[in-house]
């Protein structure tokens, strides 16, 4: 799917046109093989820059080529497998054509490109200002980090609460998800790092005066998300040791209390099978007999399970 923007100079308003122009917003959402020909073609630059951020195991970088730069960041993203929210990245591209143009490229729609159309359709944001639109992209990604690291924290709080109840393979795989969770938005925040440090130097692309603040904002939010990434990867594996731990003692107990039981159950069958030997007993070997034979199992078995209890072995 694409989109093309540019703001109006009249109104100010953020307005969707039908052909790229100079200062227009291209935004490109999963596009097709034709739509990357397409716009290559009509903004003169090659394929493989726009095929780039497509690539999902494409990490962050910047790419200078001739007039054109290439930006490449990771956003936090949802995915649902098999009725499960999964927290995953998503690589997203932006171009700067020749100062001309602007170009964003993903394979899904990215929470901070649609916040950023709010914010120039609200007369926040101009297109013509390039730079200004790279670093409001960045500073709403590493927003967006420290949300989904909030929401992955009150998940990880609601399994806590559901983990004391049930313990399952589900369980478990749930704490995987978890783990692979961070260590994605941990790799991917520390790459993005990298990237906002080479951009503070202002030799990729231009950096305004009036843009600093914001891209050092935007470095600040993202070195608070790298610090609640290391803060949650330590809770996550303190609940991973204590899992481990209870499903042990639950190990234990569920032992103990087969090992009594077995205990209990043995004792009727001793004495059945003392009194059941050929010899001689002193017992009634007619009916009251038997009923005496019962009567000592059941009071050996009370005794021996009031005992267990009193040791909380039951």
């Amino acid at each position: 799917m694409i989109s093309i923007y540019k703001t109006n100079k009249k109104t100010g308003k953020l307005e969707e046109i039908d052909a790229p122009v100079k200062g227009c917003w291209i935004n490109m959402v999963k596009p097709t093989e034709d739509e990357i020909k397409v716009i290559a073609d009509l903004v003169q630059i090659e394929e493989q820059t726009i095929r780039y951020p497509l690539d999902i195991s494409e990490k962050a970088h910047i790419d200078e080529e001739d007039d054109t730069v290439l930006i490449v960041v990771d956003s936090p993203a949802t995915e649902i497998d098999n009725n499960e929210k999964i927290y995953t990245t998503l690589p997203v591209g932006m171009i700067v054509v020749r100062d001309d143009i602007f170009i964003t490229v993903s394979q899904a729609e990215i929470n901070a490109i649609e916040g950023v159309k709010i914010k120039a359709k609200n007369n926040y944001l101009q297109t013509e200002k390039k730079s200004r639109l790279v670093f409001q992209i960045l500073f709403d990604i590493a927003q967006d980090y420290i949300r989904y690291l909030t929401y992955i924290n009150k998940d990880i709080e609601m399994f806590e609460e559901h983990m004391s109840k049930s313990m399952r393979n589900k369980e478990l795989q749930r704490i995987m998800q978890f783990e692979k969770s961070m260590i994605y938005f941990n790799a991917s925040v520390k790459g993005n790092q990298v990237v906002l440090e080479k951009l503070n130097r202002g030799k990729a692309i231009k950096l305004y005066e009036e843009d600093e603040d914001i891209l050092e904002d935007t470095i600040i939010e993202n070195r608070q998300a790298i610090e609640m990434i290391q803060t949650y990867s330590e809770i996550l594996n303190g609940i991973i040791d204590i899992f481990g731990t209870m499903v042990s003692n639950n190990l234990n107990i569920v032992m103990k209390v087969l090992t009594s039981i077995t205990l209990i159950i043995s004792i009727p069958t001793m004495v059945s099978s003392f009194l059941g030997m050929n010899v001689e007993f002193p017992f009634n070997t007619g009916i009251v007999g038997f009923y005496e034979v019962i009567a000592i199992s059941i009071i050996a078995t009370i005794a021996v399970t009031f005992w267990l209890k009193r040791k909380n072995m039951l």
